[in-house]
C-alpha cells in the first residue's frame, strides 16, 4: 500500500494497496449504487450508525476541520473505517462504510487564488473525498466494478462491487491530477477524481500492479543555467520544460512510465539498476514510488523520484534523465520489506517490520524519526482488537515551519506477528500429513498414521473429503447430499473416525476438490457441465489430436485425447451450495478447518476457446464469480477456510493462469496453502551455490513473500515436498543422500525460519518415509546465508535473533547484506518459474506454454 500527498519542497505521501483480475469487463457503478460525483447518490455517509455519528466528535465546526494542522488529533485508517484519535485517547467514527487503506492530506489553490484543505482516501469502496472530515463524497465515476451474485438458498440478487484498487497517488503540486490501479490497469484523473480514464498497463495482459505515481517531470535538453557575461550582466536561468509522467510498479515486469497525454500511450518499461532476485530477469518487486518536489541551484522546481522494494531492504533515487535506479539505502536482512515511503523535507519515513524507520537522503544514514510519530504512536494501541490498523495522519511540523501532517502506510507491518484474521489462533502453527481416505478405512489405517503424526511431533491430518472425481468419502445426512452426491466405496465412518482423531488431539482438515467434478458434471442431463460451444456437449479439455489408422496402417484421421478432468460451472450457485454444504456438514459432524481445492476455471486444452458457462449471469465474469462464491460460502462456514494454490502465484503478486491472486482471496479465507514444490519449478530457479540449499531458500523466500502479499490477513501454510519427482533434475541430484531426505527437512527449516505458521507434507501415495521431527526451536545448521542467526528469526516478526539464541528484542543491525543482482545479470524470469499442473506427478507444462498463457494465448 501506499500513500502520495506532496506539498512541494516538503511532502510527499505514499503507500501501495491491493486488487485482483481475470478477464474482465468493465462495468459502471449504476447511479441507485454510488450515483456520479455531485449527484445525491455520491455523498458518503459519516456512520451507519446516526446515533453515534451524531454523539461522536465527527459532528464538529468544519472551520476547526479546515484548520486541522493546528488541531491535536490524530486520523486512522482501519478495517472498519476512519477514525479520529484526540490527545485525550478519545476515538470517533468519521466514517464507516469500509477499509481506510491510504490518507491524502493536500492544499489546492481555488480561482480566487485562497487555499482550500482536501482530502483523499483509498479506500475498499472506491475513492472517497473530504473538505472538513465530516461531509465524504465517493470519486468512483468511470472506475471499474464487479457484478456480485448473491444467494441465500432462495433468492438470487447482484450488487455492483468496485474493483479492488491497489493503489492512490495524488500529484506532488496540483491535487485535482491522481492516479489509481487495479491489478491490471492505471487510471488517471484532471478533475480531482470526478472522472476517471483508463491508461493501461506494462503488463498488459498480465496482471500485477503493486504502485503508481504521478509527477511532472523536465523534459531532456530544455532549460538553461543564469550565466554572467563578459559586460557583468546576467543571463537569466530558463526553466526546464516538464511533462507529465505516471510510474507504475509491475510485480513480474518491474518498473514504468508513461506520458498519458499522448494520443498514442506507450509503457516503457525500466529495469536497470533495480536489483534482482539471483537467477531472475526482471526487477525484483517494487513495493512504493514517491515523487518528491525540491528546488534546484537556479530555483526553479524539479521532482526527484524514489523508490523501495516489496520483498528486498532496498531504497533507490530513480536518475529521471539516465532512465536508471540508483541504490541508495540496503538493509542488513536477506528478505525484508520496506514500504509507504514519505518525504518530510529531509528524511525518507516508511514502514517495516516492527516498526517505522526514518532515512536521511544527504547523509544517506538511518535517522531518527519524527518524535510527532513517537508521540502518536501510543495511540496506535487504541484500535480495538477486532480491527486492524492500515494508515494513519499525523499532525506535523517541518524544519521549515510549515505545518502539516505526515501520512503513514502498510501499518500492519508494525505487528508482523499478528495474523489478521477471525481463525487464526485455532488455525496456527498446525502441521500435518496428507491422507487418502481409503486408507482410513480400517483401525490398522488409523493407527498408522497417528502413530505417524505422534511420532514427528506433528498435530493435524488433512483428508479427501469430495475427491478428484467428486466423490464424496463419507456417508452424508443433508438431504441435498444424498440427493446429488456420489458416496464413494472407500469412505470413511466419520461417527468412528472424528472421535480416534479428537483423542489424540490431532486437528482435523477436509479437502474439498470444489470444481473439478466428475460425478456433478454427469449428473441429469450434464445441466451442471461445462459446456462446449462446438459439439454442444459438455466440455472437456483437448490435450493432444492422435493419427486414426485402418488396418493396413493407413491414416485416416484424427481423434481428441482428452484431459481426465470434469468441470462443473462455477458460476452456478447450485454447485456452490452444493459443496457449501459438504463443508458445513463435516464441521458439524467434528472437522475443524476446510481446504477448498480447484477454485478456479478449467485452463487446459487445445479447445479452451469452445467452454462457455451456462450458468452466467449478464455483467459477471471470472472474477465475480469466484468472489461470489466465496463470499456466499464465507457467511455459511463458521471455521477456518483454506485453499491450495500454485507456488508461482504465491510468489508472484498476480492470479495468472488460475485467477488464484492472493489478495483478493486473502479477503474471504483464512488460510493459503501454496505448493512451493523444488522439482515442480525450472531448474535454474534459486539454483545458485551452495546448490544443495535450494529447498530451502524455496520456502523461505516463498513464505515470506506469500504472507507479505497478503497483507498478513492469512495463515501461509505451505505444502511441503515429501514425494520423489524423477523427471525433475533437482530431484534425481538432491533428494535423497547419504545423510537421510535432507531435502524435506531444508524445506521445513525455510518454513520455520521464515514465518514459521506451519506446513503440511504432501505424498501422493501417503508414504512418509522421508519426514522427519519438527525441529521446534533447534537452529539449522546447513551453509544457507539466510539461516544465520544474526539475522531475524522468523524473518517476518518482530525480531529475535533466531531459534538457537531467541531474544525479545532484536535490534536492527544495518551493516548491508546485498544478496540481489542487477537486473543486467539476471536469468530469463519466466524460464525460471514452470507453471505447475497438480500436486504430484503430473506432465509439466514448457514455459514456452506457460508464456502464452500469460499472453492469453490459450492454444496449448
Amino acid at each position: 500500500m501506499r500513500i502520495l500527498s506532496s506539498i512541494v519542497l516538503f511532502i510527499s505521501i505514499s503507500f501501495s494497496v491491493f486488487a485482483a483480475k481475470s478477464d474482465r469487463t468493465i462495468y459502471s457503478l449504476p447511479e441507485n449504487l454510488t450515483g456520479k460525483v455531485n449527484s445525491k447518490s455520491s455523498v458518503a455517509k459519516t456512520s451507519k450508525n446516526s446515533d453515534s455519528a451524531k454523539n461522536s466528535a465527527s459532528a464538529i465546526d468544519s472551520s476547526k476541520l479546515n484548520s486541522s494542522v493546528s488541531s491535536n488529533f490524530m486520523l486512522a485508517g482501519t478495517k472498519k473505517g476512519l477514525f479520529k484519535y484526540t490527545d485525550r485517547k478519545s476515538s470517533s467514527v468519521l466514517w464507516d462504510e469500509g477499509t481506510v487503506s491510504e490518507i491524502f492530506e493536500c492544499t489546492e489553490t481555488l480561482e480566487d487564488g485562497s487555499k482550500s484543505k482536501v482530502w483523499y482516501f483509498l479506500t475498499s469502496a472506491g475513492i472517497l473525498t473530504s473538505r472538513d472530515l465530516k461531509n465524504f463524497e465517493y470519486r468512483n465515476e468511470g472506475l471499474p466494478f464487479l457484478t456480485i451474485k448473491q444467494y441465500d438458498g432462495k433468492n438470487i440478487s447482484f450488487v455492483k462491487q468496485i474493483a479492488q484498487l491497489k493503489d492512490l497517488a495524488v500529484h506532488p503540486t496540483n491535487p485535482k491530477i491522481l492516479v489509481t490501479a487495479t491489478k491490471d490497469a492505471v487510471y488517471i484523473t484532471y478533475d480531482g477524481g470526478a472522472s476517471w480514464k483508463s491508461i493501461g498497463s506494462s503488463g498488459d495482459p498480465t496482471s500485477g500492479i503493486k504502485a503508481v505515481a504521478v509527477a511532472d517531470m523536465a523534459r531532456a535538453n530544455t532549460g538553461k543555467a543564469a550565466v554572467t557575461n563578459a559586460d557583468g550582466t546576467v543571463t537569466p536561468a530558463v526553466a526546464p520544460k516538464t511533462d507529465l509522467v505516471v510510474f507504475m510498479a509491475h510485480s513480474i515486469f518491474g518498473f514504468a512510465y508513461c506520458y498519458p497525454r499522448e494520443s498514442k500511450i506507450s509503457w516503457k518499461n525500466v529495469g536497470s539498476g533495480f536489483d534482482v532476485q539471483k537467477t531472475q530477469t526482471y526487477s525484483d518487486e517494487i513495493s512504493d514510488i514517491l515523487p518528491v518536489v525540491k528546488k534546484d541551484a537556479n530555483g526553479f522546481d524539479t521532482t526527484e523520484v524514489y523508490v523501495s522494494q516489496t520483498f528486498m531492504p532496498k531504497i533507490y533515487r530513480f536518475n529521471w534523465a539516465a532512465k536508471k535506479g540508483e541504490k541508495i539505502f540496503t538493509g542488513k536482512e536477506p528478505v525484508d520489506t520496506i514500504d509507504a515511503l514519505f518525504f518530510d523535507g529531509a528524511n525518507l519515513i516508511y514502514s517495516q517490520p516492527g516498526e517505522i524507520a526514518s532515512f536521511n537522503i544527504a547523509t544517506k544514514t538511518k535517522d531518527t524519526v519524527p518524535s510527532e510519530i513517537e508521540k502518536w504512536k501510543q495511540y496506535f494501541s487504541l484500535v480495538k482488537e477486532d480491527d486492524v490498523l492500515y494508515s494513519a495522519w499525523v499532525p506535523y511540523s517541518a524544519k521549515s515551519g510549515e505545518k502539516s501532517g505526515i501520512s503513514l502506510g502498510e501499518l500492519w507491518l508494525l505487528y508482523p506477528d499478528s495474523c489478521n484474521n477471525k481463525y487464526a489462533e485455532k488455525a496456527t502453527d498446525r502441521k500435518a500429513v496428507y491422507v487418502q481416505a481409503h486408507k482410513l478405512m480400517t483401525k490398522n489405517g488409523i493407527d498408522k498414521y497417528k502413530r505417524i503424526i505422534k511420532n514427528n511431533n506433528l498435530d493435524a491430518m488433512v483428508i479427501d473429503m469430495k475427491d478428484d472425481y467428486g466423490g464424496i468419502r463419507f456417508d452424508p445426512k443433508d438431504p441435498l447430499l444424498k440427493k446429488l452426491a456420489f458416496v464413494s466405496t472407500y469412505k470413511i465412518d466419520i461417527d468412528t473416525f472424528v472421535p480416534a482423531m479428537k483423542e489424540a488431539g490431532i486437528y482435523l482438515v477436509a479437502r474439498i476438490v470444489t470444481f473439478k467434478d466428475k460425478n456433478l458434471w454427469s449428473y441429469g442431463k450434464n445441466e451442471y457441465a461445462v459446456w462446449d460451444s462446438s459439439t454442444k456437449r459438455p466440455w472437456q479439455g483437448i490435450q493432444y489430436y492422435e493419427e486414426v489408422k485402418d488396418s493396413a496402417g493407413k491414416v485416416t484421421g484424427s481423434r481428441a485425447v482428452r484431459y481426465d478432468e470434469h468441470w462443473v460451472d462455477p458460476y452456478s450457485h447450485e454447485v456452490w451450495e452444493y459443496n457449501m454444504r459438504i463443508a458445513r456438514e463435516l464441521v458439524e459432524r467434528g472437522f475443524d478447518e476446510i481446504q477448498f481445492d480447484y477454485i478456479r476455471f478449467p485452463t487446459d486444452g487445445r479447445n479452451m476457446g469452445n467452454a462457455t458457462f451456462r450458468w452466467k449471469n449478464p455483467g459477471m465474469d471470472k472474477e465475480s464469480a469466484l468472489l461470489s462464491f466465496l463470499s456466499y460460502v464465507r457467511k455459511n462456514i463458521d471455521a477456518p477456510i483454506g485453499i491450495d494454490i500454485y507456488g508461482a502465484n504465491g510468489w508472484y503478486r498476480s492470479g495468472t493462469r488460475t485467477g488464484q491472486d492472493v489478495e483478493q482471496l486473502a479477503e474471504y479465507v483464512d488460510v493459503i496453502c501454496p505448493m512451493f514444490y523444488p522439482s515442480h519449478f525450472e531448474n535454474s530457479f534459486l539454483n545458485y551455490e551452495p546448490k544443495t540449499e535450494r529447498p530451502y531458500r524455496i520456502y523461505y523466500y516463498g513464505t515470506y513473500r506469500n504472507t507479505v502479499i497478503g497483507r498478513n490477513k492469512l495463515i501461509i501454510r505451505p505444502w511441503v515436498q515429501a514425494f520423489y519427482l524423477g523427471s525433475s533434475p533437482y530431484d534425481r541430484g538432491y533428494y535423497t543422500d547419504t545423510n537421510g531426505y535432507k531435502y524435506v527437512k531444508q524445506e521445513v527449516f525455510g518454513v520455520r525460519d521464515s514465518v514459521n505458521r506451519g506446513y503440511m507434507y504432501w505424498n501422493g501415495v501417503c508414504d512418509y518415509y522421508a519426514i522427519f521431527k519438527d525441529p521446534g526451536d533447534a537452529p539449522y545448521t546447513g551453509p544457507s546465508l539466510e539461516a544465520s542467526s544474526k539475522f531475524r528469526k522468523p524473518a517476518l516478526s518482530g525480531g529475535s535473533r533466531g531459534f538457537d539464541n531467541a531474544s525479545s528484542e532484536h535490534p536492527r543491525d544495518e551493516t548491508p547484506i546485498d544478496s540481489g543482482l542487477s537486473a543486467s545479470e539476471g536469468i530469463s524470469l519466466w524460464n525460471s518459474v514452470r507453471a505447475q499442473k497438480t500436486k504430484e506427478g503430473a506432465s509439466l507444462p514448457k514455459l514456452s506454454d506457460f508464456e502464452k498463457l500469460l499472453s492469453g494465448n490459450e492454444e496449448l
